[in-house]
Order: C-alpha cells, then sequence, then structure tokens
C-alpha cells in the first residue's frame, strides 16, 4: 500500500528531476571561468572582454559580438555585479545565459546553453525506494560561533567551507553526526559520504534537513539525500565532505546517480 509519506516523496522526486532538466538547471552548465585565470579579458567561446574593475565586472562589446544585456543588443562598456541565478543573468549570447559570479573574493562567469549534451542525455535520476526507516529524529546542536574548515573542491581547489554546527542522530542505537552549514532561511545543509559513496552511489551527497525547532530538534530524512551539481555538469565546483562527515555505514536512501540515454 502507498502511504502519503511515499506519495510526497514521489512528488518530490518528480519535481526535482524537472529542475534538474529545466533549460537553465544543472545540466546546462557548459563552462566556469574565473577572470583571474584570463588577464587578457577572453574567455573561451564567449565573445566580448572580460575584467574585473572596481569591485565589479567589466563587460566590453562590440555589435558583432552578439550579446545581449538586459534584453537589448550589448555594443559599449556595462558593469556587472553578481546574478543570483541563470534565469536572472543579464547578459545573453543566443540562447546561452552567461551568469556572474563571485567566489571567496574571485569573479567568474558561468555559461548555461540549454543545448548542452549532458541536458539532450539525460534521462533521470536513479534513486532508492523510499524507505520510512531512514527518517530519523535529529538533533542540531549550534557551535559557540560559526567555523570555516578548507575542503577539496570538485575542480581540485580548496575553499573554505563555512559550518554552523553540528546534527545529531542515531542508528542502530548509536549517535552519530554530521557538520552542517546553516541557511538564510533557517534551514540546514551537509554534505556527506557513506559506505556506498563512489560504489552504488555518486562519490559524495547533499543533506537539507528543515530548519530545527526552538528546541533544536529536527527530522533528518535520508530519503531526500540530494546529488550534487557536480553530479550533473563537471564544471560545478561543489565541496567535497568535511573532516568528520564520512558515515561508517551504508545509506541505502536518497539519490543515488545522474542517468543518461
Amino acid at each position: 500500500m502507498t502511504t502519503d509519506a511515499q506519495r510526497q516523496w514521489k512528488a518530490w522526486h518528480d519535481e526535482r528531476t524537472e529542475a534538474v532538466s529545466a533549460p537553465y538547471g544543472p545540466l546546462s552548465l557548459t563552462g566556469t571561468f574565473w577572470l583571474s585565470d584570463h588577464q587578457d579579458g577572453r574567455i573561451p567561446a564567449v565573445p566580448g572582454e572580460w575584467a574585473e574593475e572596481g569591485g565589479t565586472v567589466l563587460l566590453t562589446a562590440t555589435a558583432a559580438d552578439g550579446l545581449t544585456v538586459d534584453g537589448r543588443p550589448a555594443e559599449g562598456a556595462y558593469r556587472l555585479t553578481a546574478d543570483s541565478g541563470p534565469s536572472a543573468a543579464r547578459v545573453a549570447h543566443g540562447d546561452r545565459k552567461l551568469l556572474v559570479l563571485r567566489r571567496e573574493g574571485l569573479w567568474g562567469l558561468r555559461v548555461f546553453d540549454p543545448d548542452a549534451a549532458a541536458r539532450r542525455a539525460f534521462a533521470g535520476i536513479d534513486a532508492f525506494d523510499h524507505d520510512e526507516r531512514w527518517v530519523l529524529p535529529g538533533e542540531f546542536r549550534p557551535y559557540d560561533r560559526p567555523r570555516t574548515v578548507s575542503v577539496e573542491n570538485a575542480d581540485g581547489r580548496e575553499r573554505g567551507l563555512g559550518l554552523a554546527g553540528e546534527l545529531a542522530f542515531g542508528i542502530d542505537g548509536a549517535e552519530h553526526t554530521l557538520h552542517v552549514a546553516r541557511e538564510a532561511d533557517g534551514s540546514l545543509w551537509g554534505v556527506f559520504a557513506d559506505g556506498t559513496s563512489g560504489r552504488s552511489t555518486y562519490r559524495f551527497r547533499f543533506l537539507r534537513p528543515s530548519a530545527p525547532g526552538p528546541d533544536g530538534r529536527v527530522s533528518v530524512d535520508f530519503n531526500r539525500a540530494l546529488l550534487p551539481p557536480c553530479a550533473f555538469a563537471d564544471h560545478f565546483i561543489c565541496p567535497f565532505p568535511p573532516p568528520g562527515n564520512t558515515l561508517p555505514f551504508e545509506v541505502r536512501a536518497g539519490e543515488r546517480n545522474a542517468l543518461a540515454r
């Protein structure tokens, strides 16, 4: 018999698949470029000249570049700040969205192309069936002050990862913890590995519990463990799990891998 929890999980899974495969979803990312790596202002396969100037990105374009800014043909110089997401990117080249980003003091540019090969080949997200046994009571224990640890990212560089506290939960009578961040809306976010990582699932996954209650109590639902964006496109810079976030057992729940035709 299908339970309400299973139906809710199925709806969530369907929404996830739709979001990932959207025209400017993760599958459409074809490049991430750091302006510091391109001092001449030229980025491969991207028209115009791009440079950091005065705490912003300065785009210089000619009519021949075929760029648009705010939906209008671009010609001249434009000062740009970080975009909130691909759909909000001010600069486009045909159907491609050119997203300006800033990470740890560095300016970059991401290219989202609805015709990306990964998006055309996408066949869904493989996931474990919903299992109520992986919905666990948990407790968020904030640190006295936020911490930042240095972790390797998917592009091979080390970057700082901000952490706000520990998420504690029990498995088979033993307590386990994950170091997690706290989002602006109060929800939690963590990156973890387990006994399935790199075997029957992607090499690491994300977990996004809702905001804890006033007493710190929170539901830890591994059925909603997420593939990181870099599981869908190689050009994301997802952080690897910090020390202490590799669980010593198999989490046979949540998303497993992206499927391709």
